[in-house]
Order: structure tokens, then C-alpha cells, then sequence
């Protein structure tokens, strides 16, 4: 019998039965079309796969993938770490939503050791939410340090994947209970579906994730699931040319004195790129550019002049990206100190050299202005 190479979409709310007996009988598929059909099955399958989770379950956004495997794990009483460096929208989540449920967080420098991130445990201690690279400043953790120290106190560790796409870094085979992405990022790789993954490493913690989902009903349509499954099966191919294209250019900004610092830990001079090195099989094409002096405004002006970069938030498309990111900084306990604006890029799957071009156009804007 011939079949489709992909999975049909399957669009239905109600699954007919032969008999009524039939009606509840889990063992013959879902019961119900929110449980999701073939697709959802089939996208499931793949990223367990790929990420070595005894189960994967996917969201509606990348940021309900971090809500949902939090909220799994917590209780009113209890107590969340996380890096200064993690994203902004998780950190909203922690200090608006988990804090009148009763949880509390504190943040530890993006750079801390494990034992320095251990010596903050308290008896409340419940989970370190783990962002490597961290946001904007692209810090690299010891996750396996740090779920090791995790493991031995009985603090759960939850790993925000998304730079690594499930691909680039396995957080479950360093000793990680969960890794979560943003499948609208890599995964999707098209800029056109939301979604997210929450990959768990244990039966336990899958049950519980599973029943949150359940309680809230935060499922993904047959339409988004087709779409992420799409992208994952090209996700080898063009990860590496994001690498290839994000190196040529970070090479060439370095080399650039309007620039103070690439922040990309694939760089031999970055801080982190032993542990990057140790850990991770390759790179992402998200980096930070940290310019050399000047203002808000000539920061703005140089990312005004681009025409290759679309100006927008997300990443992980084929497009490249420029964002001025000063205000993700201003949320944290300790914003660094940098040298001058922060801008970060995405590199997408254009030609090298027609980027090279567009950023030094950009480049002469901000010396115009600075």
C-alpha cells in the first residue's frame, strides 16, 4: 500500500467509535482529537529521539514549555534558581505569575561555578532553571556540574535548550530531568508556527508534566504539529550552515574596531569556549555584538541602515535578524558592564559576504553617529 512520505493533517474534534464499549478503551488511540493523530505521534517520537527523553510533549510556545515543566515540578513554599541571563519572559513568569502562587526565585551570576550555585540551596530549594547560552550575553553553565550537585540535594534541574535545538547539546545525557525549546525557533527553522518541547528524562516527571498539560489543556493543532515535523527533518542540514555563516561573520567582526566584543562561545577568545567546547558538538547562528562606545541613538541608527537584517524579535528562521538588546540587560539583578551598545544577531542562510556588506554599511552609520 502506497503512503504520503509525511503524515496526513489530520483536523477533528470528535474520534468516531465502531461500538460504545469502544469509547473510553485508551489502547485503541486517543479518545478524544485534542490528544493529537499521526503528526503529533510522529513529532513526539522524533524530538524523544533526538533529544534522549524517555518522553517529549509539545506546546503551544516555547515559553509554555518552560512554564509547564516549572509549574510540574513546584509547590506553594518552594524556592526556583535561575541565571541573571535567562530570558526575560521566564523571568516574568517567576516574578508575576509563580510568586502570588507562593514560589519564590533568586538569581545567581550567569557565571557562577556549581558549587557556587549549590552553596545557595536552602531546604526550599526545589529546582535551578538552567539557561546555556544564557540570554544576550551568551554565558555558558557546567550543566553537568551542576546537575550533578543538583541530583545529590534532590533539586530538580530544568535546562532551557533552544540555542542547541535539541541537536547541538543533550541536557538529558549530562544528568538535565528536563530539557524544553522553542520549536519556533530551529526546530520550525520557517519563522511561520509557535511552539515548544518539554523532553523528560524519567517516567515520574513525564507523568506529572503530562498531567498539567492535561489539566490546562495546552495542546498544539494538527496544522502547527505538521509544521514543526516538517522543519525538524532538515534541522542537521541547516544548523550547519547557520554555524558555517555565523562563524565567517563573527570572524569578521572581530576584526572590526567599531566592535568591542562577539559574544558567540565558538570563539576561541570567548570566556566559555572550553565549556562550550567540552559539552556542545557545534553552534547556533545567534550571537551578541557588543560595539565599541557610542549611544542609544548611534546603535539605533546602525541597525536603521540595514537591508539584509530584518529588524524583528524570534530567530532561528533561515532569515537574519538584528535586535538592539540594552533592555533585556536593564531586567537584571546585576546587568554587566559592557563597552558599549549590545546588538544581537541572528545569522540566517544568506551568502556571507552580502551580510559582511549589510553590517558594514550598518557599521558606517554608527561611526557617523557615534
Amino acid at each position: 500500500m502506497r503512503r504520503p512520505v509525511n503524515p496526513p493533517i489530520q483536523r477533528g474534534t470528535t474520534l468516531l467509535n465502531a461500538r460504545i464499549g469502544d469509547l473510553r478503551d485508551d489502547s485503541l488511540g486517543p479518545v478524544y482529537g485534542i490528544d493529537g493523530a499521526e503528526v503529533h505521534t510522529e513529532l513526539r517520537r522524533l524530538l524523544a529521539e533526538m533529544e534522549g527523553a524517555q518522553d517529549t510533549f509539545v506546546v503551544s510556545t516555547g515559553l509554555a514549555a518552560v512554564t509547564v515543566a516549572l509549574l510540574a515540578l513546584v509547590a506553594p513554599g518552594d524556592e526556583i534558581l535561575v541565571s541573571d541571563a535567562c530570558y526575560w519572559p521566564s523571568r516574568r513568569f517567576l516574578a508575576r505569575t509563580l510568586t502570588r502562587l507562593g514560589v519564590t526565585f533568586r538569581c545567581h551570576p550567569p557565571r557562577a561555578t556549581p558549587d557556587e550555585v549549590a552553596a545557595m540551596f536552602t531546604p526550599r530549594t526545589r529546582v535551578v532553571l538552567i539557561e546555556s547560552p544564557g540570554t544576550a550575553t551568551f554565558e555558558i553553565q557546567d550543566t553537568p556540574g551542576l546537575a550533578a550537585r543538583c541530583r545529590s540535594a534532590g533539586v530538580a534541574t530544568v535546562v532551557d535548550n533552544t540555542w542547541a535545538a535539541g541537536l547541538l547539546f543533550k541536557p538529558l545525557a549530562h544528568g538535565a530531568d528536563i530539557s524544553v525549546q522553542a520549536l519556533s525557533k530551529y526546530v520550525s527553522g520557517h519563522s511561520d508556527v509557535f511552539g515548544g518541547a518539554i523532553s523528560c528524562r524519567a517516567p515520574d516527571i513525564s507523568r506529572r508534566v503530562f498531567e498539567l498539560i492535561e489539566d490546562l489543556g495546552l495542546y498544539v493543532s494538527p496544522d502547527d504539529a505538521w509544521l514543526m515535523l516538517r522543519g525538524l527533518r532538515t534541522l542537521p542540514v541547516r544548523l550547519a550552515q547557520h554555524q558555517d555563516n555565523a562563524r565567517r561573520v563573527a570572524d569578521w567582526l572581530q576584526s572590526r574596531p567599531e566592535i568591542a566584543e562577539v559574544l558567540w562561545p565558538a570563539l576561541p577568545t570567548s570566556p566559555d569556549h572550553a565549556l562550550w567546547k567540552r559539552d556542545f558538538t557545534g553552534a547556533a547562528g545567534l550571537m551578541g555584538v557588543v560595539l565599541n562606545g557610542g549611544t542609544a541613538g548611534a546603535a539605533e541608527a546602525m541597525l536603521d541602515t540595514l537591508e539584509l537584517f530584518g529588524l524583528g524579535f524570534s530567530w532561528g528562521g533561515y532569515e537574519s535578524l538584528a535586535t538592539y538588546e540594552d533592555a533585556q540587560l536593564a531586567v537584571r539583578s546585576a546587568p554587566p558592564t559592557l563597552a558599549g551598545p549590545l546588538i544581537r544577531l541572528h545569522i540566517g542562510l544568506e551568502a556571507p559576504d552580502d551580510l559582511i556588506a549589510d553590517l558594514r554599511q550598518g557599521l558606517a552609520a554608527f561611526i557617523a553617529t557615534r
